[in-house]
């Protein structure tokens, strides 16, 4: 598998206080199954959907108990200078660039409005290693109430083109890699309280949109919206019973056009 382009998705993991709740509910509602916790490495515990990596949940760094969310990995073919051009567009490094074994090395940030990624440099753990199949990533969203702080930053960093959707009643922009669509931009809204801070929503893909969120708040997921159809598919927002936030989408079920785009 070849390095991926500077700014790809590439991975995704959470903290978890209760790492086996996380385990047992991700388990149900995503059909994941895991592997061993890796004890050198802080219990880090890989997602597997069909011996395939797809996600990680790992308990919770000293001091950040109880802050379960999940965070997206963006590729990067050397993590320090990455780390650097956050810097210098205004965003945050949370964490330096540290070199996790021969996996690769991993590094936290947050762009200016305040959402947090992370920036993997892959070694022998380049990502994740399925998709479009049911459990496996499908796209990521930064929701901010600044988007303008976003736009400008994540091109700077990762070298994006953008566009955004001709539609007054929603302000959603996307970016690019290439002909490649790979993250959106969504300016929050009067809907979300205003204790909410910017972040990264994740979407998993489902084989069933509806019967993914009856077995999620069946196990005390919250719906936060949705079900709801789109040309991208059948989508709703959850947050799990620890409190992290994600979406699932069903990709097969679709309805309505594709919305026109402006580049920008």
């Amino acid at each position: 598998m070849a390095v991926q382009p500077e700014g790809t998705p590439c991975w995704a993991d959470a903290m978890f206080s209760d790492v086996e709740g996380a385990k047992s509910f991700y388990g149900d509602v995503l059909g994941w199954t895991f592997g061993d916790a890796s004890s050198e490495y802080g219990n880090y515990t890989q997602a597997y959907v069909d011996g395939k990596a797809v996600a990680a949940v790992v308990p919770p760094m000293p001091g950040a108990e109880g802050q379960s969310q999940w965070c997206l990995y963006l590729a990067s073919p050397d993590a320090a200078a990455t780390a650097a051009k956050v810097r210098e567009n205004g965003g945050q490094v949370l964490m330096e660039p540290m070199q996790v074994g021969d996996f690769g090395t991993m590094c936290l940030a947050s762009e200016p409005s305040g959402a947090v990624f992370g920036i993997w440099q892959g070694g022998t753990h380049e990502g994740f290693e399925a998709s479009g199949v049911p459990g496996a990533y499908a796209w990521a969203e930064v929701f901010t109430r600044e988007p303008e702080k976003a736009d400008g930053f994540f091109p700077a960093v990762f070298s994006y083109s953008a566009q955004q959707v001709e539609d007054d009643n929603v302000d959603f922009r996307v970016y690019n890699l290439g002909e490649n669509t790979v993250l959106g931009r969504m300016k929050m809204g009067e809907e979300f309280p205003p204790e909410v801070p910017s972040y990264v929503n994740v979407y998993f893909t489902v084989d069933n949109c509806d019967d993914a969120i009856a077995k999620a708040t069946k196990l005390g997921a919250v719906l936060r919206f949705g079900p709801m159809d789109s040309p991208f598919g059948r989508f709703a927002a959850l947050s799990d019973p620890q409190g992290a936030s994600f979406s699932v989408i069903d990709m097969t079920t679709t309805q309505g056009e594709m919305p026109s785009m402006t580049d920008v």
